[in-house]
């Protein structure tokens, strides 16, 4: 028996390379984004054990939705990939490659036990190049076919070793074989098959058995005329382990998937659920349309449900007679190869071992599957293909007349195989051009056109996208899915009115009420969308809430597992300010999910409307205990430590708001938020820095620009802070917190009494009842001397803010003055002047901080009209669906540092008040 030299490893890995590198340019389409982009169990946050408890795609097994595909040892590698490489689907694609390549090798290692070194090198050329092979390779979650055969062929290697030099058992190779099974298994489910190509090729291969001798055999013991052979039995043995090894693991696989099958509905299986004899003759006239992509791979198709094979309703169809020239020449095939012993006979005996047995568990025979047709399923078949073809190309190329056209044609064949399989991966490329190629071949397909709708959706392409979905509905006009994606797609061109009338028409497809059933074995649970879409459309009208709520208590009621519906109805009842049952929705959904990250932030944000803060940091804290990096959490739980006031959480709140903008580092509004807890800390370097941060990415910030304004001012550089001042009123020329500081810096520093009334006027122009403006107003009246005015600016004042004691005290100041000048005969006003007064004996201007409710500085706020920092919201994305809102928004009133800062500003107006006074009186 050849062993595989180096140079042929290199033939095939160049091969492999020459033949799939650009697939290495290829993105992550189709069923890679649930498997790749969408599985939290790729995350190093998430821990190694849940690849054990969850499916192939993140779901955990115990989940109806699951689709139990058990393959922990496939997404342990894309874990691997993620580890090194996070989601650059360059290393993916690369990995795949390698194995491909491996398989390859391995392929031929195996075809050295029924063919010469030529013919088996001919086959793991073919297998090589086979275009069926780039939905396996190409595709990322095709790596599952890679790993399984790698197992599995090493697994047959190691049986093959299984009988000793004197044909007695040993009994390593066979327990090799069963770990290298198990892993198979592991990495995808048809790798146990191996097992049923390890007993072909024990009884027919190693025993040399035919099966009229193995008839024979039987009839002599069931007639008591002799024994079974010794070799008889040592086979038996053998098989025995096998099977016994064999059922504990489909025991296992059973008790994994909770002995419920996975649930798929008619349109990913339209025979599964069609009447005999419809559902038999389809799903055998499925076996020779395969056979046909085998022989003949020249329109390959990416998905193939729905209507793309449209059912065999009739004995009198010619499809039929399709179905029974496949079985005809299969029939014959087996039949000539397990009447002889040959090695001819021995080499198809296996060839259609790999075919069959590994193809059983896809073909819809015994048990439905979630899909007509798979390409990718045809990896492993195809090498009992290769096999074949290999072994015909030997038989022919002995006829001297023939030998040159056979290497023309084998030469040909590999060369067309291998530019058909280039050309193929660039279809794979993105998702629109890979569904877009599948439309060339099938247009009956109405999963196709929602899915090229879905990938110029993706690129904002709203209008292209809706012709795509609704000609999916013209295909298929009971797909759910396809109204629901017209009705999303319409609201995204803002054409609320035709978006509701889709999302009815989906509605009236669901299944309607009957007593006594349970509807989670009738409905597909992302259909069950459609409530929650249009439940999300109408509610923007706030006359229509609890309409909106009787849709998501509808799918609630029809499926209580629901979680979406509990998470949907949570912020509606948010909306509608009935917090108690809000929380209880949110309270019932982490019932169904304690490890959602988004569900605990969203609880979180309700207490926080039930002025729980306490309640609310805790469970800001679960949601980043399980996701360290979400950003919402992040940066509101900082937000609420930061508001709180007490300097225990502002290292903490710093370290989130840190790890906030590392995530986001775009948003001025993480950067804002640092600068405002140095300010809390005095600390005024990094303050500047983090606010300049947030003005450098958004112009125009209103709060970052007023509160850099007073860092300046706070830290005795007014002078630094009008060049803010006049940027903040550029943009927000309506700012009155900042005219009221910029005139004082005019008026206290620059000693301009014109700029400071300028800025004064314009306050009370936009709000002729702010008391500030008014008083401040009048101050610079008193410093120009004209007190008359000032005692008359100062009673409207009064008239304006009866209880504001320091407005009392100026104008009692101003009208002591007045009747003091009056005594001594000096003009009252400025033109009367003849000197100008010790600025000591004015009434003192109200600054930003004193008088009623002014803060210290603004709090929060990203550059709108509101200057309060604004809870950022959650959203838990569905594919293909709307994005439910998750969340809410939230404006705190002042912290209590801030109302500590009001109270100190007053005390230190009030003392300043008092001096004035006591200059006054001793003038």
């Amino acid at each position: 028996m050849a062993v595989v030299s180096w140079k042929e490893i290199l033939l095939l890995t160049g091969l492999v390379v020459g033949c799939y590198w650009n697939s290495l340019s290829c993105g992550f389409v189709f069923d890679d984004v649930s498997a790749i982009l969408d599985n939290k169990d790729l995350r190093p946050s998430t821990p190694v054990r849940n690849l054990f408890l969850n499916d192939f795609w993140g779901t955990p097994m115990a989940e109806e939705r699951s689709h139990k595909s058990y393959r922990p040892l496939t997404v342990l590698t894309f874990r691997l990939n993620y580890l090194f490489s996070e989601l650059s689907a360059a290393s993916y694609h690369l990995l795949n490659v390698v194995l491909h390549a491996a398989v390859c090798v391995l392929f031929l290692r195996v075809c050295r036990l029924f063919l010469d070194n030529t013919s088996s090198l001919v086959a793991a050329l073919l297998f090589a190049v086979h275009p069926i092979h780039t939905e396996a390779v190409t595709g990322v979650v095709g790596r599952a076919e890679l790993l399984s055969s790698i197992f599995l062929l090493a697994a047959f290697l190691a049986y093959t070793k299984s009988t000793g030099a004197d044909h007695s058992i040993v009994w390593a190779p066979i327990a090799l074989t069963v770990v290298l099974v198990a892993a198979a298994t592991l990495c995808k489910e048809q790798g146990i098959t191996v097992v049923g190509i390890c007993c072909v090729h024990e009884v027919f291969v190693a025993q040399g058995f035919t099966l009229p001798m193995l008839l024979l055999t039987l009839r002599q013991v069931l007639q008591g005329k002799d024994g079974f052979p010794y070799a008889v039995l040592q086979t038996l043995l053998k098989l025995i382990v096998l099977v016994i090894s064999t059922l504990l693991l489909v025991i296992v696989r059973v008790q994994v998937i909770q002995s419920q099958l996975p649930v798929f509905t008619r349109f990913d299986n339209p025979a599964a659920v069609s009447p005999t004899p419809t559902r038999q003759m389809t799903f055998n006239y499925l076996l020779p349309v395969n056979a046909w992509l085998l022989l003949n791979p020249s329109e390959l198709c990416c998905d193939w449900t729905m209507g793309t094979i449209p059912l065999v309703e009739s004995l009198i169809d010619f499809r039929n007679l399709a179905t029974l020239l496949f079985y005809s020449f299969l029939g014959l095939l087996a039949y000539h190869s397990l009447r002889y012993s040959h090695r001819s006979a021995k080499t198809v005996v296996m060839a259609l071992s790999l075919i069959v047995l590994p193809f059983v568990p896809a073909s819809n025979l015994f048990f439905p599957v979630g899909f007509v047709v798979a390409e990718r399923v045809l990896y492993v078949p195809s090498m009992g293909f290769c096999v074949l073809v290999a072994h015909g190309f030997k038989i022919v190329s002995q006829k001297v007349q023939l030998k040159k056209i056979s290497w023309l044609l084998i030469g040909v064949m590999l060369m067309t195989h291998a530019v058909k399989t280039f050309n193929r991966n660039w279809d794979w490329e993105s998702e629109y051009t890979l569904f877009t190629s599948a439309l060339k071949v099938n247009k009956n397909n109405a999963k196709l056109w929602n899915n090229v709708g879905h990938a110029l959706e993706n690129q904002n392409n709203y209008a292209k996208a809706l012709r795509y979905f609704l000609q999916a509905t013209r295909v298929q006009p009971d797909d759910i899915g396809a109204h629901m994606n017209v009705g999303r797609t319409y609201k995204n061109l803002n054409k609320s009115k035709e978006a509701e009338d889709a999302y009815l028409v989906a509605k009236s497809l669901m299944p309607q009420v009957i007593p006594g059933k349970k509807y989670a074995t009738r409905v597909a649970p992302n259909h069950l969308n459609v409530y929650i879409n249009l439940a999300n459309l109408i509610r923007a009208n706030d006359s229509r809430l609890e309409e909106a709520d009787q849709l998501y208590r509808q799918a609630i009621s029809m499926r209580p597992d629901f979680k979406q519906a509990y998470i949907s109805r949570g912020e509606l009842l948010l909306k509608m300010n009935k917090l108690t049952e809000a929380r209880d929705a949110y309270l019932r959904a982490l019932e169904l999910d304690r490890t959602n990250a988004d569900l605990w932030y969203n609880l979180a944000i309700v207490n926080i409307e039930m002025k729980d803060p306490t309640e609310a940091l805790k469970n800001f804290n679960h949601a980043l205990e399980l996701n360290p990096r979400h950003k919402l959490a992040l940066f509101n739980s900082a937000l609420l430590m930061q508001e709180s006031g007490e300097p225990k959480f502002w290292p903490e709140a710093n370290r989130r708001f840190l790890l906030y903008v590392e995530e986001e580092p775009q948003d001025a509004n993480g950067y804002f938020n640092l600068g405002m807890l140095a300010m809390d800390a005095n600390e005024n370097a990094a303050a500047e820095r983090w606010m300049r941060e947030a003005i450098g990415l958004q112009a125009g910030f209103r709060s970052a620009l007023f509160n850099l304004a007073l860092l300046y001012s706070q830290s005795k550089r007014e002078i630094d802070a009008l060049p803010v001042l006049d940027e903040l009123l550029r943009h927000h020329p309506e700012h009155i917190k900042g005219l009221i500081l910029k005139g004082d810096i005019l008026m206290n520093h620059k000693k301009d009494t014109r700029g400071a009334k300028d800025c004064f006027e314009r306050i009370l122009r936009m709000d002729p009842t702010n008391v500030q403006g008014k008083h401040n107003l009048c101050v610079v009246y008193f410093e120009e001397r004209d007190l008359p005015r000032a005692e008359r600016c100062l009673e409207e004042t009064l008239a304006m803010a009866p209880n504001e004691e320091y407005v009392r005290r100026h104008l009692s100041i101003v009208r002591s003055k007045m009747a003091a000048m009056s005594a001594a005969g000096q003009p009252l006003s400025s033109a009367e002047a003849a000197a100008p007064e010790d600025p000591e004996e004015t009434p003192h201007r109200v600054e930003e901080g004193e008088g009623e409710g002014s803060g210290a500085g603004e709090v929060g706020g990203g550059g709108g009209g509101d200057e309060k920092n604004e809870r950022k919201s959650s959203a838990e994305s569905l594919r293909g669906v709307d994005r439910p809102e998750s969340g809410g928004s939230r404006a705190e009133g002042k912290s209590t540092k801030e109302m500590n800062d009001i109270e100190q500003k007053r005390a230190a107006a009030l003392k300043r008040l008092e001096e004035i006074e006591r200059i006054l009186s001793g003038d």
